[in-house]
């Protein structure tokens, strides 16, 4: 009979695991909503910066797929990405709320709003660079190779099937 061999991820199965992935690409889908809302919203007057807000999109939903199959790779890229959004956009919310002064070309909505949107985009932000290494601390890629017949193997290395 042939020995059939798969492969474990223990940590996969873990209920903190789980949630610390769903939270992840939850806020990882809310980051690129925000930035959508804010970059479609604020198009008229956004200098040219709608191509990196889609590349930030795009990234981010990227990011979500791959993170929702379990790699936990970006994970580093995601905070890394996430601390610099933040820090943009705490430098850009004051000027939405600057845009209340006479001369200024009005966006599809209104400046407060966008402002508004801004300021939340900083501690989803936070959130996620936090979630993003509680979940790569996790260590989601630790595999277990385990046969079906004779022997299991586990990290402290062969032993009889059973024991």
């Amino acid at each position: 009979m042939a020995e059939e061999t798969y492969i474990e991820h223990p940590n996969r199965d873990k209920a903190g695991s789980k949630a610390a992935k769903a939270v992840i690409v939850l806020l990882m889908l809310v980051t690129a909503g925000l930035v959508l809302i804010i970059t479609v919203g604020g198009w008229s007057v956004l200098q040219g910066a709608q191509i990196v807000a889609f590349f930030y999109i795009g990234l981010y939903v990227l990011m979500a797929f791959y993170v929702a199959r379990w790699n936990r790779g970006l994970l580093p890229v995601c905070a890394a990405l996430s601390i610099l959004l933040a820090v943009v956009a705490g430098v850009a919310a004051p000027g939405w709320f600057a845009r209340d002064k006479a001369g200024f070309e009005d966006p599809t909505l209104a400046p407060e709003f966008l402002g508004m949107l801004t300021l939340v985009l900083i501690p989803v932000s936070v959130l996620l660079v936090i979630f993003a290494m509680r979940g790569f601390a996790q260590k989601w890629n630790v595999e277990i190779e385990r046969h079906s017949e004779g022997y299991e193997y586990d990290d402290r290395g062969p032993a009889p099937a059973g024991a």
